[in-house]
C-alpha cells in the first residue's frame, strides 16, 4: 500500500509541482489549499505524512498544527518562506517533526519526508508498537521490555506511547506537556521531566539500557535500546 501524503499549500504552482514529484515517487498525494481544508482531511481521513505550509488562508498552518496534535502524531513537516528562527521554534514547540524553508530543492524534501516516514514509531504489531525490544500494546494499555511487565501509570503510559509514535524525532518539552497533559493543563511544567525520570528508572535504569536520551535545550529522544 503506497503511502499517503497530505500537501496543504495555498501557492497553486508549488503544490502542484510537489504533488507531480510526491506522485512520481510513489506516494499517494492529496492537497488542500486553505488551513481549515487542511484541518478537516486530517481529522476525517488517515494520512502517514503532512506537509504543512504556515502561511495559510483560513486557519495558519500553526494553528492547523497545534489543533491535530491534540489526537495525532502524524509526522508533519512545516513549509516556510522566512528562514526565521521564531518560526522554527513555534512549529517544533508545536510539536512539528521537521521544516523546510522556500525555495527548497526537491531533493532535499525527499530526503525529509523519508527520513520523518522511518520516524514514525517503529514497527507497529496488531494494535501496539515495537521500538527494539520495547513493546507497547495500545488496545490492552501494557508494556513489556524483554516480555517483562512493566507497571506504568497511565501518564507514564501516555508519555512512552508518544515517544514510541515519534521514535527518532526530538519531541520538546512542550509538544510533550501538550499532548500528554493536554493544552488546558495549568500545572508546573517541570512535570515532563519528572515523569521522564520515572519512565527512565523503570525502563533505562532497570534493564541496564538506554532508550530515553536528552537533547540539551530541546526536548527528548526515544531511540532503540543499547547497552550504555
Amino acid at each position: 500500500m503506497r503511502e499517503k501524503i497530505l500537501v496543504v499549500e495555498d501557492e497553486e504552482k508549488l503544490a502542484r509541482f510537489v504533488e507531480l514529484e510526491l506522485s512520481y515517487e510513489g506516494y499517494e498525494v492529496h492537497k488542500a489549499e486553505d488551513g481549515r481544508t487542511g484541518l478537516s482531511m486530517l481529522e476525517s481521513q488517515r494520512y502517514d505524512l503532512a506537509l504543512l505550509d504556515i502561511m495559510l488562508p483560513g486557519l495558519s498552518g500553526m494553528e492547523v498544527l497545534r489543533r491535530i496534535r491534540r489526537t495525532s502524531a502524524i509526522p508533519v513537516i512545516m513549509l516556510t518562506a522566512r528562514d526565521s528562527v521564531m518560526d522554527k521554534v513555534t512549529g517544533l514547540d508545536y510539536g512539528a517533526n521537521d521544516y523546510i524553508t522556500k525555495p527548497f530543492a526537491i531533493e532535499e524534501l525527499l530526503a525529509r519526508i523519508r527520513a520523518a516516514l522511518r520516524g514514525r514509531g517503529g514497527s507497529s504489531e496488531g494494535g501496539g508498537l515495537r521500538v527494539g525490544r520495547l513493546v507497547l500494546d495500545i488496545a490492552g494499555h501494557t508494556a513489556t521490555l524483554d516480555e517483562a511487565p512493566l507497571e506504568l501509570t497511565k501518564k507514564e503510559f501516555d508519555l512512552l506511547r508518544y515517544m514510541m509514535e515519534n521514535k527518532g524525532i526530538v519531541v520538546t518539552r512542550d509538544a510533550l506537556l501538550q499532548h500528554v497533559w493536554g493544552y488546558e493543563y495549568e500545572g508546573e511544567s517541570s512535570v515532563v521531566g519528572v515523569y521522564i525520570r520515572f519512565l527512565r528508572s523503570k525502563i533505562d535504569e532497570a534493564f541496564g539500557v538506554k532508550y530515553i536520551h536528552t537533547v540539551r535545550g530541546v526536548g527528548y529522544i526515544l531511540k532503540d535500546g543499547d547497552t550504555p
